[in-house]
């Protein structure tokens, strides 16, 4: 039976909202140290104010995670203030979150953040973490297993972050550090409130958060869920092209 993993130096990006705020809130007790990262000074400021009321040691974290050096910057800043254990990648937008449909202007700005946000965050932490191990978790999405009509640059970024983790999961198949790619389905966050269609097993983001901690402690190297949607995104990734193009063409785009 595998260990559990027990992290107490965890550093989590777009920690100000969302499945990020909910997991610092999960993770904030006693004896936790939480490096928490976000753009917005405000619901930072509020996000950690509520883990620290918890009994958590806090740091925060200002920064856009597009920004390469910023991003290192406070990485290795994190890791001298508590050596990390556990590293979430989590921030990312959508294109509802950016308020417009995915113009090619929009489109960049999701690839920016999902895709290379994503990178400015697991990259550095590879480096600082490689000697010592630990864990570094990447937030994809169902999205990512099919390329969608309907939101083509969400769902080719998350698909980029979902095969990202698991060729580092790969890689450092024998070393003491563990990838593990997430991939939730809708979850009730500034991502999902501008949908204004139908969203199947739609879950709370503190009830995804609870689960997700759970999962990570056996480090495993996919946690894809609510199981439904995840069994269905995986046949839509199988099906050939002629049956499933047509099919997700029917999806609901989102609105501005």
């Amino acid at each position: 039976m595998c260990p559990k993993f027990k992290p107490k130096s965890i550093l989590i990006t777009g920690a100000s909202s969302g499945i990020g705020k909910a997991l610092s809130l999960q993770y904030a007790q006693d004896g936790i140290v939480l490096h928490l990262c976000g753009r917005n000074e405000n619901r930072l400021k509020e996000v950690a104010n509520l883990c620290g009321e918890k009994g958590a040691k806090v740091f925060t974290y200002l920064f856009d995670t597009t920004d390469e050096k910023e991003a290192q910057k406070a990485i290795l800043s994190a890791h001298k203030n508590k050596p990390l254990d556990l590293v979430i990648a989590n921030a990312g937008v959508s294109g509802g979150v950016l308020g417009t449909d995915e113009t090619p202007v929009s489109t960049r700005q999701i690839m920016q953040t999902n895709v290379f946000g994503t990178l400015n965050t697991v990259l550095p932490a590879i480096e600082m973490m490689k000697k010592r191990g630990g864990q570094i978790a990447l937030v994809a999405s169902l999205a990512g297993y099919r390329g969608m009509g309907s939101c083509p640059a969400y769902s080719a970024s998350k698909a980029c972050v979902k095969a990202f983790g698991e060729a580092l999961r790969g890689q450092h198949k024998y070393k003491n550090l563990h990838i593990t790619t997430i991939c939730p389905g809708f979850i009730e966050t500034p991502l999902t409130d501008k949908n204004r269609f139908y969203m199947p097993f739609l879950m709370k983001a503190d009830k995804a958060a609870k689960l997700i901690k759970k999962r990570l402690e056996r480090a495993p190297a996919l946690i894809a869920f609510p199981w439904p949607m995840a069994f269905g995104a995986w046949l839509g990734g199988a099906l050939p092209t002629w049956i499933a193009l047509p099919l997700f063409s029917l999806f609901p785009k989102k609105e501005k």
